[in-house]
């Protein structure tokens, strides 16, 4: 079968270490599922594994991808949760210390088929496009949790978005404005502001701008560059949900004095539940929302769509088709 894979690992040239090609099809172990693939998308999760993080050398060759949706076996559509707890574990995945994603220790999602634990299925909506499905698993599943799990908000409340563009970002302006939140967005790009607007973020401010008010919940995703940014703008009490930290995790001043004197609440967030997604799935769908796709490419040209993701150049998710 066709897929795209980390044929070795690169630290500096993670590109260098991607292949498309042929690879074999999957063995089906007990208790899992295999799906032939229509869409999955791409994340930053796969340029670091590309980089080692998370994928040491004695797993590769690996293939790639943790987004996806396509067709059982017997002809269910559906949608993928990706996230894979060790056996024995009950309860959220996420919390599992030995949790895995696709493509970390399981072939992943950039293939003509991939096998799941039959679990991890959750049934795509009629009528919902493949290349929408495609991308709700990872950047999106991460968004929800971060508002509706752990920002601790409501309908009318102001949340600031550091950055604008990115998979998650675009996801957490779309979730929150069908939620009724005031969604603002930060970017080093007015153009990008802009356009983040047009999804349905209420106003757009240049990176590090002194905001007209306090917000009631900050989502982090930016680290090191924005930090001091995120906590100057929160509301006493108010809270900072972060999930990533792309610009370093090592911020000039960690703010400790600001954060226990305003009580704000610092809350990490990774990922999503299997219940968490399901939930996703019937929002988006009820909700009839249409996640931001910058590009829809062939797995053939896979390493297009990962020249473009490495580029820093898209704007919401880029997807894989198959089939």
């Amino acid at each position: 079968m066709l897929a795209a894979y980390a044929a070795r690992i690169d630290r500096t040239d993670p590109l260098a270490a991607l292949e498309v090609g042929d690879r074999p099809d999957p063995e089906v172990p007990d208790g899992w599922t295999r799906v032939q693939l229509r869409a999955a998308a791409l994340n930053r999760h796969d340029l670091w594994s590309l980089r080692g993080v998370g994928l040491p050398e004695d797993r590769v060759p690996m293939i790639l991808g943790c987004d996806a949706a396509g067709v059982t076996d017997d002809g269910q559509e559906v949608i993928l949760h990706t996230v894979i707890p060790s056996p024995g574990w009950s309860g959220d995945e996420t919390l599992d210390p030995r949790r895995t994603l696709l493509s970390e220790l399981h072939d992943g999602t950039f293939a003509d088929q991939v096998v799941v634990p039959t679990v991890n299925l959750v049934p795509k909506p009629e009528g919902m496009s493949w290349e929408v499905a495609g991308c709700l698993s990872t950047a999106w599943l991460t968004a929800y949790r971060m508002l509706f799990s752990n920002a601790d908000v409501s309908p009318g409340d102001t949340v600031l978005v550091q950055g604008a563009g990115g998979g998650v970002s675009t996801a957490l302006i779309q979730l929150g404005a069908a939620a009724g939140l005031r969604m603002w967005v930060t970017s080093r790009d007015e153009s990008r502001g802009a356009r983040a607007v047009e999804l349905g973020a209420e106003r757009a401010f240049a990176s590090g701008a002194r905001l007209p008010e306090r917000v009631a919940a900050v989502m982090e995703s930016v680290g090191a560059a924005t930090w001091s940014h995120s906590v100057n703008s929160l509301n006493p009490g108010g809270t900072i949900v972060i999930c990533g930290a792309t610009s370093g995790d090592a911020p000039e001043k960690a703010e400790l004095t600001k954060i226990f004197f305003k009580q704000l609440r610092v809350i990490g967030s990774t990922m999503g539940s299997i219940a968490e997604m399901r939930r996703l799935v019937n929002f988006v769908d009820r909700e009839g929302i249409s996640p931001v796709i910058d590009q829809a490419i062939p797995l053939a040209q896979a390493r297009d769509a990962f020249t473009r993701l490495a580029e820093g150049e898209s704007f919401g998710k880029i997807v894989l088709t198959m089939g």
